[in-house]
């Protein structure tokens, strides 16, 4: 059974530009929804030195040559691209719309961008899966993985994602645990009745830490315990025939030990 094409609403006249999308996405969502999608971790510090990293970058161009080949096209795990431009991972989707995640695999397989799905999405990854893989044109279509506590169902996730003809793994390394975010508090953001992380469902919850025997455990003890670790990226490995990339490192040295483990690549990244 095919998916359901969705209707298409021409876009503003003056929406020319990502600026201008961001713009109306500001008035059309209600304020919680567009605190989850806009903001960041804390007083948002980091946040802002992403954008700004981001604005800062130059180009010096040549001059009086030919432009004859010109073209955007890359290589990326083996497969040409048309341009390097992926749609990262963003959890629940339908708070946007209510196509969601659906929406996001149609345009990008539409402009040729690759799209990653989160372990989070708001849409089983075998629908998002069927829309952007029917597409001829389309980039390349990675999953993206929390490591669960039940490396069972972990395991089961991962061979859904392969059945589904997902291309690449992409293992999150950096959130081991949620950041304090600040702007969804202030909001009152609470997940509306219905929106769920659908590919988690039947998943248990982690079993209570037992007590520490010298006496109370520290704040964070317990998100340390559940951090994934380079052991984790080797069971990972170890289970999927899919190439697996690693998303969050910005530290040289870790950068060197995924190599020497044979991790396909690395997103440098950070959460905001």
């Amino acid at each position: 059974m095919s998916a359901s094409p969705l209707q298409r609403q021409p876009l503003p006249e003056d929406a020319v530009a990502l600026a201008d999308h961001e713009r109306y996405a500001r008035q059309r969502l209600d304020g919680p929804a567009w605190a989850y999608f806009s903001g960041g971790a804390a007083d948002e510090i980091t946040l802002r030195a992403n954008r700004s990293a981001w604005d800062g970058l130059t180009l010096q161009p040549r001059v009086l040559r030919s432009l004859s080949g010109g073209h955007t096209r890359t290589t990326l795990l083996g497969r040409t691209l048309a341009h390097p431009i992926l749609l990262a991972p963003v959890a629940y989707q339908r708070l946007a719309h209510p196509d969601g995640e659906r929406a996001s695999a149609y345009a990008a397989a539409a402009l040729g961008a690759g799209m990653v799905l989160s372990t989070q999405a708001s849409t089983p990854l075998e629908e998002v899966a069927q829309i952007f893989l029917d597409d001829p044109g389309r980039g390349p279509l990675w999953f993206q993985l929390y490591l669960q506590h039940d490396r069972g169902f972990t395991r089961a996730l991962v061979q859904r994602a392969e059945a589904a003809g997902y291309e690449a793994l992409v293992l999150t390394v950096d959130a081991p645990a949620s950041g304090a975010r600040d702007r969804e508090r202030r909001a009152g953001f609470r997940l509306p009745p219905g929106m769920t992380a659908v590919n988690l469902a039947g998943l248990a919850p982690p079993p209570p830490l037992p007590q520490a025997a010298d006496g109370p455990r520290l704040l964070c003890q317990g998100l340390v315990e559940h951090t994934p670790t380079w052991d984790d990226v080797q069971w990972l490995q170890s289970h999927t025939r899919l190439p697996v990339l690693l998303k969050g490192v910005l530290h040289p040295q870790d950068a060197l030990q995924a190599a020497a483990l044979g991790v396909a690549g690395l997103i440098v990244s950070n959460h905001g």
